[in-house]
């Protein structure tokens, strides 16, 4: 693949939110840029308006001419897309150059520095944060993020070519195409078991990832995971620990162990034990990367966090609300966590989306004991993302396994009703589907009862 001779490159699923940061990238270094993706959001808006061409059907004649060159054009497309994609087929057939996200993100990151975040939860903020520290610390970065920093307001930065962040997505086994200076794992837990099969095959996929470290190369694993390198943790012995920890403001304060110092008073305003791990994990890839302790422990502060990642969009005396993308019974745990820890004492309602029926599946009791715990739990039907429906598996039988008397089931248009009664005063939102959505409608809502 050589990048100065493609003139035009078209992602097939332009509006992903790892794709449309590499269709950041290619607009920024001055190629043309088009896509498709299957409906119109709020992204594939901001991606027209940088000039980007985009469509909506998965249709050759939708193709732009300027896109049907086989000399300099580059197909991406992200393993999401269905395998029978008119598109992919019109290009595939016609010897394109055609690649995985993946392998393209490899080959832009390959003669750099790179840092790169892996972990079956806690990726993308803890690659925010690590963007956000380097930037702070005058390190100039390219950094592709899973999620909208909000600090840049972006998924993407480019400030330097000569080290970049990215995460290591395990999805289809794509962080195999990373040979990454500095890696960290944040966590193997179970998940993406229609790719896997099982636990066992994703940890040996987690070590296979391990062994890309270039020579010479640092990782940086989450304190009792069953892996070789630098350990961070809460734990006394984790390489970097933290210590004398805080909560202050709604925030928390403490002071981290690293293997040659003691950082005190460091400060962090995101919410959860969770949120605190991935500080730590980035603050010690930043330290192992050259970056001065302290400085990097100064510029956590300024996290503002990465949206739909406890964030807050709703914070009064009376009530609170947060949208989460949650969709594992792990990170349901550590939000519930969160909630409990800032918000003792208050009642709090979960609205949570199921995604896939595969997943849905595969955890179907643990996602019961994980919502088990919240005063009020609200479904809405599983969103089924790339998957046909599953037989059995929907969001009633999920209902049947949380053990809790206020339970119900409801839909989006149903939901605005409900929360307009409620007397929560912490309500959640929760799921990776389209839920997030409907954020600003019932921020709208509980607002109103606020003014009441």
């Amino acid at each position: 693949m050589n990048l100065k001779t493609i003139h035009n490159v078209y992602f097939i699923g332009i509006g992903g939110i790892g794709m449309s940061a590499l269709a950041r990238y290619f607009k920024f270094i001055g190629k043309n840029v088009g896509g498709y993706d299957r409906v119109s959001t709020e992204i594939t808006t901001e991606l027209e308006d940088a000039g980007m061409k985009v469509t909506f059907k998965d249709d050759v004649e939708e193709i732009p001419e300027e896109f049907r060159n086989t000399v300099d054009t580059l197909v991406v497309y992200t393993p999401a897309i269905p395998k029978d994609s008119a598109l992919l087929a019109y290009f595939t057939e016609r010897g394109f150059e055609v690649s995985k996200r993946a392998r393209v993100l490899g080959y832009i990151t390959a003669d750099s520095y790179c840092y790169a975040v892996a972990g079956t939860h806690g990726k993308t903020t803890t690659s925010a944060i690590l963007t956000h520290v380097l930037r702070e610390t005058g390190t100039p970065v390219t950094a592709f993020l899973g999620g909208i920093s909000e600090n840049l307001n972006s998924n993407f930065l480019l400030e330097g070519d000569k080290i970049t962040v990215t995460e290591a997505d395990e999805f289809d086994r794509s962080f195999l195409h990373l040979s990454p200076n500095i890696a960290c794992i944040t966590s193997i837990d179970a998940d993406h078991l229609d790719i896997y099969g099982n636990k066992a095959e994703m940890e040996r996929t987690f070590n296979a990832f391990a062994g890309k470290v270039k020579p010479g190369g640092k990782l940086i694993v989450r304190y009792g995971l069953p892996l070789q390198g630098i350990t961070y943790g809460v734990e006394a012995g984790a390489d970097y620990a933290i210590e004398n920890l805080e909560i202050r403001d709604g925030g928390y304060v403490f002071d981290i162990r690293t293997p040659e110092e003691l950082v005190t008073l460091v400060k962090f305003g995101k919410p959860g034990k969770h949120n605190l791990l991935n500080a730590l994990a980035a603050f010690a890839m930043a330290v192992e990367g050259g970056t001065s302790p302290r400085e990097a422990a100064d510029a956590l502060i300024g996290f503002k966090g990465v949206k739909r990642r406890f964030s807050y969009q709703l914070k009064t005396d009376s009530i609170v609300y947060v949208d989460d993308y949650a969709h594992h019974p792990a990170e349901i745990d550590a939000v519930y966590q969160a909630v409990r820890e800032m918000y003792p004492g208050k009642k709090v309602l979960a609205v949570f989306q199921p995604h896939l029926f595969s997943r849905t599946r595969d955890f179907l009791e643990e996602f019961g004991r994980s919502l088990s715990g919240f005063d009020e739990v609200v479904l809405l039907d599983i969103y089924p993302a790339r998957e046909e429906p599953i037989e059995g598996i929907t969001s009633g039988r999920l209902l049947e396994e949380i053990n809790n008397e206020n339970k119900r089931l409801t839909g989006k248009k149903e939901l605005l009703s409900l929360l307009k009664k409620t007397d929560a005063e912490v309500v959640l939102t929760l799921g990776a589907g389209d839920i997030g959505h409907e954020v600003e409608k019932i921020r709208e809502v509980l607002s109103e009862k606020v003014k009441k």
